[in-house]
């Protein structure tokens, strides 16, 4: 009777394929509260709203389910979500589908990343769920055995402290996954390109491109295991020290001591 409490968002916004996609998965493991942003947030990171006001509209609720859409950001959504719009603590937040791929340094920039890392923060189970396809009609069936599978766990055994989830699909190649490797993040990184056009009112600007140069070369990162055809799941936190530097880092201390 005492069904889990799970909180939905994304940032590809509210009519997103993917985000349906998971509110019905969650429907079989819970009671769904979905609250995601009114447009596309792709690349929002940890962004949050701090001068327009923000507010949430209710779309739809019936037993089990509510959804709402937000004029915020991923984050605000999570937030909004936990401290006003839920009647309890949630027993696990959920992110995505995402349509691209949140492995190697994609986590930074992820607006999918940032809600669930926000969920971590805030001391909550949370597990962020990207498709290596930019395809917004992109395959999704192929990924809810998966889904569902992780989500249980996690909602069976919890998380470690501070720490979230970062699952990656391969897209749909016609061959069933391999199967799913915990990873570590890939060295990795974008190389922009430029080009000149002009914007819907004719005015000149600059479109942004690019490539992504792999740098890594372990064969235990998320990047390969996607390439290989399995689903890639990485521990992440949010504490960036870097730990290893911290003694050879001394040094500074002696220009004040």
């Amino acid at each position: 009777m005492n069904r889990p409490l799970i909180l939905v968002t994304n940032d590809d916004g509210y009519e997103s394929r993917g985000l349906k996609h998971l509110v019905k998965l969650m429907l079989l493991l819970g009671d769904v509260v979905s609250i995601s942003p009114d447009k596309p947030m792709s690349a929002k990171g940890h962004s949050i709203t701090t001068t327009p006001t923000l507010e949430a509209k209710l779309l739809n609720a019936r037993p089990g389910f509510r959804e709402f859409v937000c004029n915020g950001t991923p984050v605000d959504c999570v937030k909004m979500g936990y401290q006003v719009l839920l009647d309890a603590t949630p027993d696990l937040v959920v992110s995505g589908i995402n349509h691209g791929s949140n492995a190697s340094s994609n986590v930074i920039y992820s607006g999918t990343m940032g809600a669930a890392i926000e969920a971590c923060m805030d001391g909550l189970n949370a597990i962020g769920f990207s498709l290596d396809s930019y395809d917004p009609e992109a395959y999704l069936d192929h990924l809810d055995d998966y889904i569902v599978s992780i989500s249980k766990k996690v909602l069976a055994e919890g998380l470690p402290k501070n720490v979230c989830l970062n699952v990656n699909f391969p897209a749909w190649n016609g061959q069933p996954f391999k199967g799913l490797k915990v990873c570590r993040q890939a060295m990795g990184r974008w190389v922009e390109a430029y080009t000149p056009s002009v914007d819907e009112n004719g005015r000149p600007c600059l479109k942004m491109g690019g490539r992504f140069v792999f740098e890594d070369g372990g064969g235990d990162t998320d990047f390969e295991a996607l390439n290989d055809n399995y689903v890639s799941l990485v521990p992440t936190h949010f504490d960036m020290t870097a730990r290893h530097c911290i003694e050879q880092m001394r040094h500074f201390e002696h220009l004040f001591n």
